[in-house]
């Protein structure tokens, strides 16, 4: 036999078709001789670049190609044999799927180009003829007849009509597998993929299910059974053919950001200079000048101008529209991005030392990564802007491939298995929420099943193959793809689930591969937040701040942060971080900079945190491994905290170019899922040695380096968190109403409610007000209180299920003239019952009807008025002397209706019984020594699992006095799982930790006390 190549092969990508991925497939592939491989999923390309990077990998030719069946026409395989061929296919693919709704297609015959140049087709065809004349005249010379074998009752019979029918038509014929799997072993899963996706149990889907596993890639042997040789050959004539290759795509910037005069050299030039002298009003710092020039000169070499005007006009129309934007990320190493406004933070003021290698590499010669991040309630307005700006044809989000976690490949395939839907819940709720492991026997067993039921053992293994499956496309964040060419003609488009967005197919990890320019328009909840302070600072007190005016270095400020009172503040209000908080105690803007970064996967599994904390507390002495070190580490006192430094050390003491350092840092990326840092090591203990470092200490450092794989913060990107952070730190510290008032007004965003953030005002002794129809608008605002601070009044958006379009008419009626009665409110304010009820529950009509009972008495008697009446006065009848609600009511019904109340705290009510209980209060734990047993009591307000924790728990209880810090062990957690995920009000026994004036409850055992709250309505925010 002279070889084969197979021409019909679906993979993972064909979304709960194919039971193999490309890797599989084509080490599978490899393994048996195969000549090529064609990934052709159906009316999809969504996994043609995994599929290019496999076949590279395993040195085998990837033919691209795509199953698509015509609607009341055939079933084709279409194969790019060129670029053109490429282009033709993923218009068609494009057209196809917009005109559907996302994750349908719809293909007819008139979409079909008149010129299929480049294109080759594979009809799978029935015994039918009839479509034959006009697809031999769309692919004359390009049109096979496919003739797939599987080992069925009549294969003779069947092999014998096909290459009737291409005599008929004059049509060659070629084999083809039809191939689902990359081997046998994989038909259970295929049988349930399929199940799945045709929402029936596999006992059900007989008529959809393969009659046998002969859908896998198969032996020459047994293909030669099958198939007369000459079928066999064509296979290898058409992978000749088909010479097309990812690689020979051609990204083009758009022409729109460079006006008529100008080059995009010249443009990009005259912006800098103008951003340069705006930034630096005295003058361009000669190390800012310096900066300038190398990083233009770099961009020019690389022909990225366009990336940078494009993003440069992104900001500048955002600004024009007094939307807060901010870059973050790698950007932030670039004076030409402080420049142009892109970022903001000063590479030359700030402490640290930016390498613009980690942005932007001449060795790596791939487009840069921009992430700006825009007010989260607005960022829908950019994206529709660069919309507006390039089209719908040459503008698009990128995809991101959802993957099968263990939770949902459980459900999908219990479900698939038949089992009931009871048991499948509670088979997910076995799974953590991110894990990627089936749930373990111990886990099973907990919750009732038996682990060694056959029917659980074959969901478990099912769904162990099933995990890390691509599920469904959805769309990224806002990662945008601009093209100067349609992007059809580059990849599919296809639409979104969100009405007015469209998506291409690809996976935005994908794009650095191919070229691909990505803008990462990113939404920012803290820049709505600092949005709305502002406002409410200038209509208060007439004074307009801004995140470049608020006063630099701010004494008080840090002391606030240094006494961990930071609930709110932007990326350091985490139980985790507030532990840092009185051990580090941040002084200067550098501080705040390591503090974003320290509490981090990256330097907490590398070991890092500890000894830079002794170092700085002066415990332990500060040394450096050689004098050419010590510029790279001076600012962390030695120890490598950033990805940056790391890089530095790379070039300094292994000698490796700007570029390959920052191949290292990207092989630290991705050795947890690919390897590949072993050369990395070699070549450092190589270079390290000879330079005269010790053995010991380049061993430390490569252990740090597999840390930052984890996750490690760039000093960049902790340097642009860390100017949010400082901002909203020193507003919550001088503007504590304000800012209150804001997070409230931006919510659901960070790791506290409205009611913790209301507590936490009022334990500062900020006044809450109520909301009341009279005063409230939608948001919360400010009113004059006291002294210094002003009062919070509560916003209607407080009420749940409120709806701002109601709000708003009260809002609007209220300009007009005050309300003198509930009727004059409802009829002004046009609101129907279920406003009503809803403010006359949440006790916003007590100002115009009194108590809730009466408020509610009131509002059930108003009807809308007969037109005959329509402009009379209604009768005012005086209403029943209802009985207030009793103090029990009152607290209950607050926290059914707006979540927090401004009486005392439910757990006043519970004290004695707390007491009598043992459990103490947190005001208690001030005065209670280190290592003692305590029993404490307190409503759940939020559970963090950080994801460097090892399983730790952090779980804040609050209660009357303040909050208390509870760590939850594994074990604890895992065996009272049901307490400790469930409880609503939790009792903890176990013992006191301090460090740094931190108090922590090390639990020990845990105790559900919800039963005493009587149904109060308390929720938590869990896992944020």
């Amino acid at each position: 036999m002279t070889g084969y190549a197979e021409l019909h092969c679906l993979s993972n990508f064909s979304f709960q078709r194919g039971a193999s991925s490309a890797k599989e497939l084509f080490e599978r592939a490899a393994r048996l001789g195969y000549r090529a491989l064609a990934i052709t999923d159906e009316c999809t390309l969504a996994g043609t670049v995994r599929a290019w990077q496999a076949s590279k990998d395993a040195g085998m030719p990837l033919i691209v190609g795509s199953e698509m069946r015509v609607e009341d026409g055939p079933k084709l395989v279409l194969l790019a044999e060129a670029r053109t061929g490429y282009q033709a296919l993923s218009q068609l693919i494009t057209l196809a799927r917009r005109r559907t709704d996302k994750g349908c297609y719809r293909l007819l015959v008139e979409d079909f180009p008149a010129s299929t140049e480049g294109l080759l087709a594979i009809w799978l065809a029935d015994d039918d003829a009839q479509h034959a004349p006009w697809l031999q005249k769309l692919f004359a010379g390009r049109l096979w007849l496919g003739i797939e074998l599987h080992r069925g009752t009549d294969d003779a019979g069947k092999l014998r009509k096909q290459l009737q029918l291409a005599q008929a038509c004059d049509l060659p014929a070629l084999a083809c597998g039809g191939v689902h799997m990359h081997a046998r072993g994989r038909r259970a899963l295929q049988d349930c993929m399929t199940a799945i996706r045709h929402h029936l149990p596999v006992a059900e889907a007989g008529a959809y299910l393969f009659p046998n596993g002969e859908r896998h890639l198969r032996r020459h042997e047994e293909l030669a059974e099958l198939y007369p040789p000459r079928l066999l050959a064509e296979t290898l004539r058409i992978a000749e053919r088909c010479t097309f290759d990812l690689g020979q795509l051609r990204y083009q910037y758009p022409h729109e950001v460079v006006p008529a005069g100008h080059s995009a050299t010249s443009w990009l030039r005259r912006l800098v200079e103008d951003g340069a002298r705006w930034r630096w009003p005295d003058g361009v710092p000669v190390s800012a000048r310096s900066l300038i020039e190398h990083e233009l000169s770099l961009i020019a070499e690389l022909q990225y101008e366009s990336y940078f005007l494009t993003v440069h006009d992104i900001v500048r129309w955002a600004r024009e529209q007094h939307i807060l934007c901010q870059g973050r990320g790698s950007a932030a190493n670039s004076t030409v991005c402080f420049a142009l406004s892109i970022t903001e933070l000063d590479p030359t003021r700030t402490g640290t030392r930016m390498l613009f290698e980690r942005f932007l590499s001449r060795e790596r010669n791939e487009p840069p990564d921009i992430d700006v991040d825009f007010e989260h309630e607005r960022r829908e307005e950019v994206i529709q802007y660069i919309f507006r700006r390039y089209g719908r044809e040459r503008a698009a989000l990128t995809a991101v491939v959802c993957s099968y976690h263990a939770a949902g490949a459980v459900r999908d395939v219990a479900k698939a298995l038949g089992l009931p839907p009871d048991q499948v819940t509670a088979l997910a709720d076995c799974c953590g929420r991110w894990s990627d492991k089936p749930p373990s026997a111990e886990r099973l067993a907990e919750a009732g099943f038996d682990p060694n039921n056959p029917l659980l053992r074959r969901v478990l293994v099912l769904t162990g193959e099933l995990i890390g499956f691509p599920r469904h496309l959805s769309q990224h964040p806002g990662g945008f793809v601009i093209s100067e060419q349609p992007l059809s003609m580059l990849v599919p488009v296809e639409n979104a689930a969100m009405a007015g967005r469209t998506v291409i197919q690809w996976d935005k990890d994908d794009l650095d591969l191919l070229g691909l320019m990505k803008v990462d328009v990113l939404s920012l909840g803290m820049l709505s937040a600092l949005h709305r302070c502002f406002d409410l600072i200038e209509r208060y007190r007439g004074t307009r701040w801004t995140l470049a005016s608020l006063p630099a270095e701010d004494p008080a400020t840090y002391a606030m942060i240094s006494r961990a009172d930071t609930i709110g503040v932007f990326q350091i209000e985490s139980r985790a971080q507030m532990v840092m908080l009185p051990r580090l105690r941040p002084k200067t803007f550098y501080d705040l900079v390591i503090q974003v970064a320290i509490i981090r996967p990256g330097p907490i599994q590398g070991d890092m945190v500890h000894p830079y904390l002794r170092r700085r507390n002066g415990t332990e002495p500060v040394n450096y491994p050689s004098e050419e070190l010590v510029p790279v580490f001076e600012r962390t006192l030695g120890v490598p905290l950033f990805q940056e430094q790391v890089m530095e050390l790379a070039i300094i003491a292994a000698e490796y170019t700007p570029g390959e350092a920052d191949e290292l840092r990207r092989s630290m990326a991705a050795w947890k899922r690919h390897g590949g840092l072993e050369h990395h090591r070699q070549r450092l203990t190589t270079r390290m040695l000879e330079k005269g470092y010790e053995p010991a200490f380049i061993e430390r450092i490569f252990e740090q380096i597999k840390g930052f794989g984890s996750y490690g913060f760039p000093e960049s990107h902790a340097a642009s968190f860390a100017l949010l952070t400082y901002a909203s730190s020193w507003l919550k510290c001088h503007e504590p109403a304000a800012f209150a008032c804001a997070l409230i007004n931006s919510w659901p965003m960070g790791f506290y409610s409205p009611d913790q953030v209301l507590q936490d005002v009022r334990r500062h002794d900020i006044e809450v007000r109520p909301v009341d129809v009279r005063y409230s608008d939608w948001d919360c605002s400010l009113e004059p209180g006291g002294a210094v601070q002003p009062a919070i009044r509560m916003g209607l958006r407080m009420i749940r299920g409120m709806r701002e379009g109601d709000a708003r008419r009260i809002e609007t009626a209220r300009r007009q003239r005050t309300f003198v009665h509930v009727e004059d409110l409802i009829l002004r304010a046009e609101l129907d019952a279920r406003a009503r009820e809803r403010l006359a529950d949440a006790g916003a009509l007590q100002g115009l009807a009194g108590n809730r009972h009466q408020a509610r008495w009131t509002v059930a008697g108003i009807e809308p008025q007969l037109p005959l009446f329509a402009g009379q006065a209604p009768i005012q009848e005086a209403p029943p002397a209802l009985p207030a609600p009793s103090f029990g009511e009152e607290l209950h019904t607050d926290y059914a209706t707006l979540g927090t109340t401004l009486g005392p705290h439910p757990l006043t009510l519970l004290r004695e019984r707390l007491s009598t209980l043992r459990c103490r209060s947190s005001r208690q734990l001030l005065h209670i020594e280190p290592d003692r047993l305590v029993s404490v009591a307190g409503l759940v307000v939020g559970r963090q699992r950080p994801q460097t924790a090892s399983g730790v728990t952090f779980v804040t209880l609050e209660d009357e006095f303040g909050m208390i810090n509870v760590v939850v062990w594994r074990d604890v957690a895992e065996r009272q799982r049901q307490v400790f995920l469930q409880s609503q009000l939790l009792r903890i026994d176990g013992h006191l930790e301090i460090a740094d004036g931190i108090r922590h409850v090390i639990a020990g055992r845990l105790t559900d006390l919800s039963a005493l709250l009587a149904g109060l309505d308390v929720r938590s925010r869990d896992f944020q």
